[in-house]
């Protein structure tokens, strides 16, 4: 059980980061607003976490313009992708008796 423990990733131990990860997982490119609505957290609580996982290049961010008004998206990245598998393994190899 050990080796599984060493295998979770420390940047997935927050809940809105564990949040953000799992939402952009299943989605092409989720909107700030949007990931904010679902998570249910703060503009500046969302904003650091995202701040985080893209230190780590786990998320990508695109800023477009609609109607004048900046919109951000973001989406996963290859690498942030491989990570949270690796991260889901390995709680699931947790839980198998």
């Amino acid at each position: 059980m050990k080796e599984w423990v060493h295998q979770l990733n420390k940047a997935f131990e927050n809940r809105v980061r564990l949040g953000i990860m799992s939402v952009l997982m299943v989605n092409e490119a989720v909107s700030f607003n949007r990931l904010k609505e679902l998570l249910g957290v703060t503009d500046g609580n969302l904003a650091s976490h995202l701040r985080a996982l893209e230190k780590l290049d786990y998320v990508e961010m695109k800023k477009t313009f609609l109607d004048r008004k900046s919109h951000t998206t973001y989406d996963v990245s290859i690498l942030g992708r491989k990570a949270f598998t690796e991260h889901l393994n390995a709680l699931e190899s947790l839980l198998k008796p």
